[in-house]
């Protein structure tokens, strides 16, 4: 039986070649594999909790890619691979490495030169590396925990709620899902496209 998914809107569909990556032959519905991969996330979570990482560190393709391996790798095969089919959003796939490098210079010069509040330079970052999706799946995800890395590992303050009040150890509110969240959350992002980050500065902090 293959896997068979519904999605609903924001989501990424998956080509057949990517759904090829399934290491869990099982998982059939999309039910499944939102638990098995929320396991692999909450791995993840713990993997950061109790590591320091320098700002250059967090500053690099590796760790950008170390992060989404570490986030799916015991779900899907290309775990930490960028993506090699071009999606319904994101950049073209061979602009991905220069387009993550010009967000990771950028990212640095904000850092040095304190050029917004920690939040911002955080969210902000979140945003671009989610509108050059680097991945076939799971960008939304990667690039809200790349955010809470940021703002805890670097400017040690606490990580963001994402509309929610759970903590960083007790995962993030499911955003997969169809509701008033994940309604709110893509009306900030869409605002951020246009150049207005402060709905999602805003429900960052929700």
């Amino acid at each position: 039986m293959g896997l068979d998914l519904d999605y609903i809107d924001g989501q990424t569909p998956l080509d057949e070649e990517e759904k090829d990556g399934l290491l869990i032959p099982t998982i059939a519905t999309r039910g499944e594999l939102d638990e098995f991969e929320q396991q692999n996330i909450e791995h993840a979570i713990q993997w950061t909790l109790g590591r320091s990482f320098k700002s250059e560190v967090i500053f690099s393709e590796n760790f950008i890619r170390t992060v989404h391996k570490r986030m799916y790798s015991n779900v899907w095969a290309w775990a930490g691979e960028f993506r090699k089919t071009n999606k319904n959003i994101g950049v073209d796939k061979w602009q991905i490495p220069s387009d993550l490098k010009y967000l990771l210079d950028d990212f640095k010069y904000w850092y040095e030169n304190k050029t917004y509040p920690p939040d911002e330079i955080a969210v902000r970052f979140k945003h671009r590396i989610v509108s050059i999706h680097c991945f076939p799946n799971g960008n939304g995800r990667h690039s809200r925990l790349m955010a809470d890395i940021i703002i805890q590992k670097i400017y040690k303050q606490p990580v963001f709620t994402w509309g929610a009040t759970l903590s960083f150890s007790k995962g993030e509110v499911n955003l997969s899902s169809q509701g008033n969240t994940r309604a709110a959350y893509l009306k900030a992002v869409k605002a951020a496209d246009k150049g207005d980050c402060s709905l999602l500065l805003a429900f960052a902090r929700s």
